[in-house]
């Protein structure tokens, strides 16, 4: 058997050992296995049948109907749903809750032969950029164990980063699968709105909600997102096939890349900045045009994030009352089985914005903050609309630091917000952006990873793959 250095691997680099024999399935899988460190407390479950996973993909090398991804071990964040296994959202109020179906994204990985290796932390329901918001226990960055991995899908960005499993799912919202690659030094891919099924995901924003893949390079990311995506009757916000296949064209030659200078302003850490204007030469030495551009409404993405996200979480979050699923703490009557059972089943910060989004669309408040933010995201929508008009990318860091201290900002919720200001604008407006590794800086005698957001137009993630293949800083492996 050909030994197996999981830091070099790649999916196709696994894929031709597999079907040549070098190895097995099961050995590919024991040995991701062998290597989970939990310190790193980045899954929440490491699931009983992998092995048994393994054995069914050996045979379906055997019998010459192996795909790409068959074999391969992938982690799912625990807001997605696989039939039979615990699907918790990081929250007390579903720790024993078992998916009775699959979510659209694992049907299709099934069918592939993927090996699902666990599922991986993450902040309760989502809520969160750093997973020091999980029931379930932080999860440490595995470049300096004192720093947070990023958030919400902290623990999928680890387990990639740390050779704990070969590529990884995760959904964002606002920055949750780019902000934990930067942080952790992986390729992090937000698809745009529409392109992949949420049918099994766990909702937060519904508006706003989109699986995307985790992966060491860029071709990992595109290769997962090539089997997830797709029209699907069970989600009725998904893009029909043929208009997907009707907007895809060849990426021409020359691309050009647009800079919102005047955006890149306010509190961005002095490495990130040097980073950022490093990666702009490489990619200028690399043939790209780099131009400046004006997006005059996107410094309100955030605000417009911050009202529409706990509106829709609040909604979202109000059928967990203990009646039909998950916990129950009872009380003298139905208020107080209410009261009780949301008042200890949902983490400090779940509760926060659950209050947020309630108050907003609250009658009075209704006009004043949700309409007034729905109208300005169609304003921002119209800005992003005339930029790619005369630039086919748009670039920025992809967030103001690298990790922080666990801690740091636990009690700073603004702070903590402010992490997403360069994310959340694709979401809010649709389009796809990924986070690709850009280089290092150094705090306090630590090498930590700092990433580049690129976003695209809408359903042109062939633009994302080809600048990342062409950017990509190869990291230290841990």
């Amino acid at each position: 058997m050909t030994k197996i250095n999981l830091q070099t691997l790649t999916i196709k680099k696994a894929h031709q050992y597999l079907v040549s024999g070098d190895f097995s399935a099961r050995d590919l899988a024991r040995a991701y296995l062998d290597n989970i460190n939990p310190d790193l407390n980045a899954y929440i479950e490491i699931f009983d049948d992998v092995l048994e996973q393994a054995d069914i993909a050996d045979k379906k090398i055997k019998d010459g109907t192996a795909t790409l991804l068959t074999g391969i071990p992938i982690a799912i964040k625990n807001n997605i749903l696989i039939k039979g296994k615990r699907t918790t959202a990081g929250s007390k109020i579903l720790e024993n809750y078992r998916a009775v179906y699959d979510a659209t994204v694992i049907k299709k990985l099934k069918e592939a032969g993927a090996v699902f290796t666990g599922g991986t932390n993450m902040d309760e329901f989502a809520m969160g950029s750093s997973t020091e918001n999980s029931a379930f226990g932080v999860t440490k960055n595995p470049y300096d164990l004192t720093r947070v991995p990023g958030g919400s899908s902290g623990g999928s960005a680890v387990v990639v980063a740390a050779q704990m499993a070969l590529a990884a799912l995760g959904t964002d919202t606002g920055g949750s699968i780019r902000q934990p690659a930067s942080f952790c030094g992986v390729v992090g891919l937000k698809p745009t709105y529409g392109v992949v099924s949420r049918y099994g995901a766990i909702a937060m924003g519904s508006s706003l909600d989109q699986i995307g893949s985790f992966g060491k390079t860029t071709e990992d990311a595109q290769i997962l997102f090539d089997y997830i995506k797709g029209e699907d009757k069970m989600d009725s916000t998904t893009i029909p096939d043929e208009i997907y296949k009707k907007t895809q064209k060849n990426v021409k030659e020359k691309i050009t890349i647009g800079i919102p200078r005047h955006f890149l302003k306010e509190g961005l850490d002095e490495d990130v900045l040097a980073n950022f204007e490093g990666s702009l030469e490489k990619l200028k030495g690399a043939g790209y045009e780099i131009r400046e551009i004006e997006l005059p409404n996107i410094k309100y993405a955030l605000a417009v994030y911050y009202i529409l996200m706990p509106a829709e979480a609040s909604t979202n979050l109000a059928r967990y009352d203990g009646m039909r699923y998950g916990y129950l703490r009872g009380g003298e009557n139905l208020l107080e089985d209410y009261k009780r059972t949301k008042g200890s089943g949902f983490g400090k910060e779940v509760r926060r914005r659950i209050m947020l989004g309630t108050y907003i669309l609250s009658a009075g408040y209704y006009d004043a903050y949700y309409n007034k933010a729905a109208a300005l995201r169609e304003i921002i929508k119209d800005d992003f609309k005339k930029v790619f008009e005369n630039v086919d990318a748009i670039i920025t860091p992809t967030a103001p630091t690298p990790a922080f201290k666990i801690g740091e900002k636990a009690n700073a919720p603004l702070q903590m917000y402010l992490a997403d200001i360069f994310t959340v604008s694709s979401n809010v407006v649709g389009v796809p952006a990924m986070s690709v590794p850009a280089g290092w800086t150094e705090k306090n005698g630590k090498k930590l990873p700092v990433g580049l957001q690129i976003m695209a137009p809408r359903m042109q993630e062939e633009i994302l793959f080809r600048i990342g293949k062409d950017f990509e800083v190869p990291l230290l492996t841990i």
